[in-house]
């Protein structure tokens, strides 16, 4: 009887599992034991964290657009407020970024939202 030791299909499974440990460091990126638990965690927690990063910039921009509407005095709530009684559609990323980089188009839309609450 010939030896058989499936040899293909177990070359093809470490090298699909070290392709995945890329950019992992020491042991863990080049031993197949240490590499498999690593990459299950990383997958799970990799799951996770496209979750959470929707959260994570939200909150950013919300963090941003109130240091902008108190400079131009009002609370981020009174702004959001304001803009939605004014029927304004613009959303928070699209404020944010005009906060960081276009204070005084940022500063006509927080007058704009003034207006609508008075």
């Amino acid at each position: 009887m010939v030896r058989v030791t499936n040899s293909v299909a177990t070359n093809r499974k470490k090298r699909r599992l070290l392709k995945l440990a890329k950019g992992f460091v020491g042991d863990r990126k080049n031993h197949k034991r240490l590499t498999a638990g690593a990459v299950m965690s990383a997958m799970a927690f990799n799951y996770k964290h496209r979750k959470q990063k929707k959260r994570d910039f939200r909150s950013l921009w919300i963090t941003r657009i109130g240091t902008g509407s108190k400079i131009n005095g009002l609370s981020y709530s009174r702004l959001i407020s304001g803009l939605q009684k004014a029927g304004c559609q613009i959303n928070r990323k699209m404020l944010s970024d005009l906060a960081i980089r276009d204070p005084n188009a940022f500063a006509v839309i927080a007058a704009r939202a003034k207006k609508a609450l008075s």
